[in-house]
C-alpha cells in the first residue's frame, strides 16, 4: 500500500507542510506512564536551530486531547509558550467550551483527520503546520498527509509509556533521511516520508 504524498499550496503559491515533531526518550517513549513528562524537564534543554526554524514556518498546531491536557497542566504553553498561534484541538464531543491553553484560546475539531488537517492548514495561510500528539500523528501518517517526522532525541531512559508511533501489526514505514544535529543535549533526527511497504 502506498502512502499518497501531497503538496499543499497556498493561493498565494507558497507550499506549507504537515510536520511531526517530538521529544523522544533513547528507548522511544515520548511520554511516561499516565502521560507523564517530568524526565523531560531534566533534559539541558540548550539553543536549538531546528526549534528555531520550525517556530518560524508554523502557522498553526494539530494537537490531540492528552497533549493539550498535559501543555496546560505541566508545561509553560506550546514551545515553551513561544508559539501563540491558533491551534486546533481533536476530539470526539468536545466540551462546549473552547480549549485553552495557558491563556491562549483554540478549537476543538469534531471531524476525520483529512478535515481536521485541512482546517488547520486554512488558518496557516500557507505556512506549516505541526502535529502534536502520539494518536493524531498516527492517524495524519495513515492517511498519508504528514511530509516530515521531527524527532529530539533526550539522552535519557523512560522504560514505559507512549511510544513515538504504536501500531500493532501494521506495515513498516520507510523515511528518507534529512538531518542529523546535536542541539540542546539531544540527537535532532529529521526525516521525509516515504511510503508503506506492502503487507506480506
Amino acid at each position: 500500500m502506498a502512502v499518497k504524498k501531497e503538496v499543499h499550496i497556498s493561493e498565494g503559491g507558497v507550499m506549507g507542510k504537515l510536520l511531526r515533531q517530538t521529544m523522544m526518550s533513547l528507548d522511544g517513549f515520548i511520554a511516561g506512564p499516565n502521560d507523564d513528562m517530568q524526565w523531560v524537564f531534566g533534559i539541558d534543554g540548550g539553543p536549538s536551530q531546528t526549534i528555531d526554524e520550525v517556530l518560524r514556518s508554523t502557522g498553526a498546531l494539530l494537537v490531540g486531547r492528552r497533549t493539550q491536557d498535559v501543555e496546560d497542566r505541566l508545561q509553560p504553553g506550546f514551545y515553551g509558550g513561544a508559539f501563540s498561534g491558533p491551534f486546533f484541538v481533536l476530539r470526539h464531543d468536545p466540551p462546549r467550551e473552547p480549549p485553552v491553553v495557558k491563556g491562549v484560546t483554540g478549537q476543538f475539531i469534531d471531524a476525520g483527520i483529512e478535515e481536521a488537517v485541512t482546517l488547520a492548514k486554512e488558518a496557516a495561510a500557507g505556512r506549516d503546520v505541526v502535529v502534536l500528539g502520539a494518536n493524531v500523528a498516527r492517524q495524519c501518517l495513515e492517511a498519508g498527509l504528514l511530509d516530515e517526522i521531527i524527532v529530539h532525541v533526550a539522552p535519557v531512559l523512560v522504560g514505559d509509556g507512549v511510544r513515538l508511533f504504536d501500531r500493532a501489526g501494521g506495515a513498516p514505514v520507510n523515511l528518507a533521511p534529512i538531518s542529523c544535529a546535536d542541539e540542546g543535549g539531544t540527537a535532532v533526527l529529521r526525516y521525509a516520508l516515504g511510503h508503506v511497504s506492502p503487507e506480506g
